[in-house]
């Protein structure tokens, strides 16, 4: 589609706003991230396992992961490969905040695509608008207060690709959309559906080509690369597809969680996005997702919906221009429906915000220094560089930059395999693993030659002072 012309000052105006509107969202994104970190709310699962990954690559070695498994290699649980472009940042700046930031930056970067396309199609300001709707957006700022994940990667992708979609410049889109697949598995399904994309607008021979390419690679990746690496030899997640014999319907339909799902990430487009052909490229997403018979896929916590904001809100921007050109002769229906579904998405993002993690930079306590933050970060500089140690979820994080750090209560048991240090809370608290696990190891330290060495906050170091227990 060619593109609208503009008067120079305009052009001009418009070209800088996105890089301004992402270089404010990385701002937030990072001040959430770091500041979570900084006061303990990041954790092994997941921040942990990425840090042990990516300091793998940059230390020249596999991206094993021991908080998923003594050798545990992280490519035989998801196929994220891409992880290694940020191997040599981590070499300079060995910290999971180097994580965080990246990840920031990768989320912050999509608005420009976003928001160029909407300025693009709608103007300065109702583009603007979306824009900021789309990086306030439920989808990545949960994305951005949970951790690090690999699926930061596949949001400027996605976004830089679909906007080459909508400009009908087809190579470009596919040179954006490849790399998607050395992002995340499931990803080879959307870029199946671009190359889908492209044979019904005519590039049939890049379209079957396309297609033909993200199958090959997902066969490929489930059936021999994971289940190589994984030390089950399987891809562990095909489990989470297994489930009672019923109606197919029934199961993506139901429980209303998804319907709640659905509605919450189309509502800031005002349910316009749903006008595009390019809002099929969710259906893969969304129906692994609902599926699954893992209850946490199902809502709109964690990142799981961040790969759905650049497809929701460009589908929006499509839907958009195909109405200013269904409707180029009606200009007063056409002026309505760009204002007001705007105002409907910015009305919805505002009405949605309180109650998002962005919202915690506008709370005293995230940047006031906390005594029981700074008690727990005194303990845990107790454990040496280079040390073996075993810590609860809510503190292995903060260990995985400088130690070998394997999470309790599952770690290394017999003579020999047991790491020198445990951190755990006295009472359990973060619910990743069975409470009576925890408080059973807990009980058992003692007969296995630990001893406390220090205690703050409910938090308590053990060292291992009789290795033959």
């Amino acid at each position: 589609m060619p593109e609208r012309r503009r008067p120079a000052a305009e052009g001009a105006g418009a070209a800088l706003l996105p890089w301004v509107l992402a270089a404010v969202l990385f701002a937030a994104y990072t001040a959430l991230s770091v500041s979570r970190h900084l006061h303990l709310r990041t954790n092994g699962f997941d921040l942990g396992i990425f840090e042990q990954a990516v300091r793998g690559y940059a230390e020249g070695r596999a991206p094993v992961s021991e908080l998923k498994g003594p050798g545990f290699h992280l490519l035989g649980d998801h196929f994220h490969p891409i992880l290694v472009t940020l191997a040599p940042f981590y070499r300079v700046f060995p910290s999971a905040l180097t994580l965080l930031v990246a990840q920031a930056a990768l989320v912050a970067v999509s608005a420009v695509p976003v928001t160029r396309a909407a300025v693009r199609a709608v103007g300065r300001w109702a583009g603007g608008g979306i824009g900021v709707a789309y990086g306030l957006s439920v989808g990545l700022q949960q994305a951005v207060g949970f951790d690090f994940h690999e699926i930061a990667f596949a949001v400027p992708l996605l976004a830089f690709s679909l906007e080459r979609l909508i400009l009908r410049q087809w190579r470009a889109a596919v040179g954006f959309a490849l790399p998607l697949l050395l992002v995340k598995e499931d990803l080879a399904a959307t870029v199946a559906v671009i190359g889908c994309h492209l044979f019904w607008h005519g590039r049939r021979r890049l379209g079957a080509s396309v297609v033909a390419l993200s199958a090959a690679t997902l066969l490929l990746v489930l059936l021999v690369v994971i289940p190589a690496l994984n030390p089950d030899g399987a891809y562990t997640y095909l489990s989470s597809v297994d489930g009672p014999a019923g109606d197919p319907v029934t199961r993506l339909l139901l429980p209303g969680e998804k319907w709640h799902t659905v509605v919450t990430i189309l509502a800031p487009t005002a349910f316009l996005a749903l006008r595009s052909p390019l809002i099929l490229l969710a259906l893969p997403t969304l129906g692994w997702r609902f599926w699954s018979t893992n209850p946490f896929y199902w809502g709109t916590g964690f990142h799981y919906g961040a790969v759905l904001m650049p497809i929701v809100f460009l589908a929006f921007v499509d839907a958009l221009v195909r109405l200013r050109l269904r409707f180029r002769a009606r200009h007063g229906l056409r002026r309505w429906t760009v204002r007001g579904s705007v105002a409907v998405g910015l009305a919805v993002t505002a009405a949605a915000l309180p109650a998002q993690p962005l919202a915690e930079l506008a709370r005293p306590a995230t940047w006031q220094r906390d005594a029981t933050v700074d008690a727990v970060s005194a303990l845990l500089r107790r454990i040496p560089d280079g040390a073996e140690v075993a810590a609860a979820n809510g503190f292995a994080a903060q260990l995985t930059g400088r130690t070998r750090v394997y999470l309790f209560p599952r770690y290394p048991g017999g003579p020999g395999a047991r790491p020198d240090w445990v951190v755990a809370a006295d009472q359990p608290r973060d619910g990743l693993l069975p409470a009576r696990d925890e408080v059973e190891a807990l009980r058992a330290l003692p007969a296995a030659g630990y001893r406390p060495v220090a205690s703050a906050a409910g938090i308590t170091v053990y060292r291992l002072t009789d290795p033959a227990g």
